[in-house]
């Protein structure tokens, strides 16, 4: 069957051929539930007395199963290409099928339940006591394969509830308790998720707020939708003083600015014939006229009128020149904070057209696009103004924060391309003014990852570790995609020795690795070592072999080295 070019089949010969390719699929996923069983009776035990950093025994399986050793599922995951906690939540699954759902692991073997069908529902009944599980497995055992996922899903969930009525009252007890700020993990090209669940009161409050800024911010002169101007508005929630600010000169501008249009200003701005610019300003308004009202909603601002022109971005590219090679990737970190000094773009002028834009701005069109391409200075002379008398956060100078952006030189000299953030992944050059917002701006030198730094203490000086972290940004272990970060340990590649030779310690000698990964390591029989190229070469303890490089990790295609009768 899988010699056959399907191309020369009939579509109904193809279709039986998908067919018999998922029962083949579906058999090799029983197989390797059954190799993680024997796998783990294998590693039931650690031999000593458990020890700080030693290897433990952990029950992954929930109530009733046996435990495993912890560095058990690391190895396992390897030569199945996944990371180390999918690894351990597959042999926990098996466990859970043999020692606590008998029915439907027989319902596995015999071929009468998709495998990952079954790893969904142990994996549901991991809090269940044992003989809370069992009445799962009675109840679900014939539906397996008869329902849809979704259908599945529901099923079990009522019959957990139903096996654990106690526990399911306590849960959802829980649940409506539940409260807190929420972001999510990774972005969407500049773009990150919030979840709020809080106090009804404080949630419109809050909304309230955001309102207000919004309004603030078209009064201003920005010519964005109003959600697009209510996501604006959590920058400013974020710095008090700056907000207050900006809603104190917004107001004014409210009450001083003229409600009323000149005649025939659509016309002299442009406007065709059939009316289109006029029912643009319609569409611009009706998105928030009704809270607008409070406002006084200026037309001299209308945000339909604005034709803001592109200005370049006040980044750390446009401001330095580079004399590498196209390609070379450089680090550097930009250290932002508000405090008492200037910002980018500060001028007299801006603050003087935020002070005096009650009287001074001019109602015609022209006026009104140079208002709107002035705007990332206005705001910057906001907070400026807001700041000049020491009014920051706690009385003076806020917080430093660093971040490191990863670019290319060409991406540095022309402001265009693709960078990445630690800790927030891949943006567009572009964006990074939009990220950094307009605080004070501190750009450090670019730091050169080939320059080799050492010293000769086991310690890890700030200055190693960062280095280190920039030329390794994920934990160098085998399938391991976690970002390194400052809290993530670092290994000495060669072990370190007391007596050995001076300069131990340096940036060709250390990787970032995960805490697992590390006691792993040093407690477990893995072993490491660094290739020529810069690579790392992994032996594991059954003599499996792995490289792992900046392309993610390899597989050597060589048989283990050792052979062990177990």
């Amino acid at each position: 069957m899988f010699g056959v070019d399907l191309e020369e089949l009939s579509t109904a010969d193809v279709l039986s051929a998908a067919s018999e390719f998922g029962r083949i699929e579906n058999r090799a996923a029983v197989r390797v539930l059954e190799a993680a069983l024997v796998y783990a009776d294998r590693h039931a035990v650690v031999l000593g007395e458990p020890r700080p950093g030693y290897e433990q025994i952990h029950v992954y399986g929930g109530d009733g199963c046996p435990g495993v050793a912890e560095f058990a599922p690391i190895e396992f995951g390897a030569v199945l290409r996944m990371s180390s906690g999918a690894a351990a939540a597959l042999m926990g699954e098996a466990l859970a099928l043999r020692h606590r759902l008998p029915r439907i692991w027989a319902a596995v073997l015999a071929g009468d339940a998709v495998p990952w069908r079954a790893r969904k529902i142990a994996h549901a009944c991991l809090a269940l006591s044992q003989q809370a599980a069992a009445i799962v497995d009675r109840r679900v055992v014939g539906i397996v394969d008869t329902v849809t996922p979704g259908a599945l899903d529901k099923i079990v969930k009522a019959a957990v509830w139903e096996a654990d009525p106690d526990a399911a009252k306590a849960q959802a007890e829980a649940a409506a308790r539940t409260r807190g700020v929420f972001v999510a993990p990774s972005d969407d090209h500049g773009t990150k998720r919030i979840w709020v669940r809080a106090a009804v009161g404080d949630v419109i409050r809050f909304d309230a707020s955001i309102d207000d800024l919004a309004r603030a911010l078209k009064t201003l002169g920005d010519p964005d939708d109003l959600n697009q101007r209510r996501a604006k508005a959590l920058g400013w929630i974020a710095d008090p003083t700056a907000a207050h600010h900006l809603l104190e000169v917004a107001r004014h501008l409210a009450r001083t600015q003229p409600t009323q249009e000149p005649p025939n200003t659509a016309a002299s701005d442009g406007a065709t014939s059939d009316g289109a610019a006029g029912a643009d300003s319609a569409v611009c308004d009706s998105a928030d006229s009704a809270g607008d009202a409070a406002w006084g909603d200026p037309e001299v601002l209308d945000c339909a009128d604005f034709e803001q022109e592109p200005t370049p971005s006040d980044t750390a590219a446009s401001r330095h020149d580079s004399g590498d090679d196209p390609g070379d990737t450089h680090h550097t970190g930009a250290t932002h904070h508000t405090g008492d000094a200037e910002y980018p773009g500060d001028s007299d002028d801006a603050v003087r057209a935020v002070q005096g834009s009650a009287n001074d701005v001019a109602v015609d069109a022209f006026s009104r696009r140079v208002l709107a391409g002035a705007l990332p200075a206005r705001l910057a002379a906001i907070k400026r103004e807001a700041y000049r008398e020491g009014l920051g956060l706690g009385g003076g100078r806020r917080n430093r924060h660093t971040l490191y952006v990863h670019l290319t030189d060409r991406t540095l000299a022309t402001g265009n391309g693709v960078l990445r953030v630690e800790e927030l992944g891949p943006l567009l050059a572009g964006q990074l003014n939009e990220l950094l917002g307009h605080d004070q701006i501190v750009v450090k030198p670019v730091i050169d990852l080939q320059d080799q730094v050492s010293v000769h203490s086991y310690e890890i000086p700030d200055r190693i570790r960062e280095r280190v972290r920039l030329q390794h940004p994920v934990d160098m272990f085998p399938y391991s995609g976690a970002e390194a970060t400052v809290r993530m340990d670092q290994d000495h590649i060669a072990p370190y020795e007391r007596a050995g030779p001076p300069r131990q310690t340096t940036t060709d000698n250390l990787i970032p690795l995960g805490r697992l990964h590390h006691r792993a390591k040093t407690f477990g029989g893995w072993q490491s070592r660094r290739l020529p190229t810069g690579a790392i070469a992994w032996t594991s303890p059954h003599g499996f072999r792995f490289v792992v490089d900046y392309t993610g990790t390899h597989q050597v295609p060589t048989a283990p080295l050792t052979q062990h009768a177990e």
